[in-house]
């Protein structure tokens, strides 16, 4: 038998053995900052429509409630991608060990101030001086909270924060209990609210605010060092995802739906809100990082204010 023949036979061997379902994926766990925010669900809707596994990732997915705790996680090791707002950024230049890989969502239509269906307040100028919900103090919404006060000229007394976390039910309990008279969440929330007359939206957030990487995908440094590939692989499952829901409405809805347990046609009007939002490759805006630099004064979350070109990397977007 000829040493050319055995080549061809090893050859063949080896291509059947080691073929593109024979190479074990990497293991990925990923975390998002909301179980039910629209820049966010892109992450569910890749892993059923497989697009992670068919870039070579096996994902799993774990929900937080707010990005300091999406944060925590990372710093703690336990979750490898988390997905959240640019605002977490102020944990990178504090130290965390992580970093900012994609400005997935630059503008902001998929927040919105919901109060009680019943609630009195009718215009922004009736939330002077009262009780608004957020997540957590230096996350995304706390900041949004800060924001409307400042673009009301409130003062910085003008309306009193009471951190709540983001999950819906929790929402809903202080609603009842009157611990807060408006909230700051995602308007697949305040959607929801509205069709079971619990709640209802008073105002988009994107009305008085610009650009601010309002999703934003973050990787730990552990991750970069040990497998950078992985990252790449994530980010082009990402935008390849991205590019599905632009061209498939109704499959997209049908998958959020099934996610957030909201009713397609609270999905739908949410689509229809937040599709033009995403990115379509990634990349840092300089109204979103302008935006985030000055969110960290107004919040005095990092002192001196940092340069924001080393919170962030494009080394692992698609060429």
């Amino acid at each position: 038998m000829s040493g050319t023949f055995l080549r061809g036979v090893l050859v063949v061997a080896l291509a059947v053995s080691f073929g593109p379902g024979a190479f074990a994926a990497s293991t990925l766990s990923v975390g998002k900052a909301d179980a039910n925010a629209s820049p966010i669900l892109p992450v569910n809707v890749a892993d059923k429509l497989g697009l992670f596994a068919k870039h070579g990732l096996d994902v799993k997915i774990a929900d937080f409630t707010g990005g300091s705790k999406l944060t925590q996680a990372m710093t703690g090791g336990s979750i490898d991608i988390g997905v959240g707002a640019g605002t977490e950024m102020a944990f990178v230049a504090k130290g965390a060990p992580m970093l900012a890989i994609c400005d997935d969502a630059p503008p902001i239509p998929f927040i919105g101030i919901g109060v009680p269906y019943d609630s009195p307040v009718h215009t922004v100028d009736q939330l002077k001086g009262r009780r608004i919900g957020i997540s957590s103090p230096g996350s995304l919404t706390d900041w949004l909270a800060k924001e409307l006060a400042r673009h009301e000229h409130w003062g910085p007394d003008g309306v009193t924060e009471v951190a709540i976390g983001n999950g819906a039910a929790g929402v809903m309990a202080a609603f009842r209990t009157n611990a807060v008279d408006a909230d700051i969440s995602v308007t697949s929330n305040i959607f929801n609210w509205e069709e079971k007359k619990q709640g209802r939206l008073l105002i988009p957030v994107s009305t008085y605010t610009g650009n601010i990487a309002a999703g934003t995908i973050y990787a730990t440094n552990a991750l970069i060092a040990s497998n950078p590939a992985a990252v790449r692989s994530f980010l082009a499952a990402w935008l390849e995802t991205i590019a599905y829901m632009r061209a498939h409405k109704d499959e997209t809805v049908k998958i959020e739906s099934e996610v957030t347990g909201y009713s397609p046609a609270v999905m739908a009007k949410e689509y229809d809100l937040t599709i033009g939002m995403f990115s379509p490759d990634c990349k840092f805006d300089a109204q979103s990082i302008a935006n985030l630099k000055q969110s960290f004064a107004d919040q005095k979350l990092v002192d001196p204010l940092p340069d924001m070109s080393k919170l962030y990397t494009e080394a692992f977007l698609p060429k």
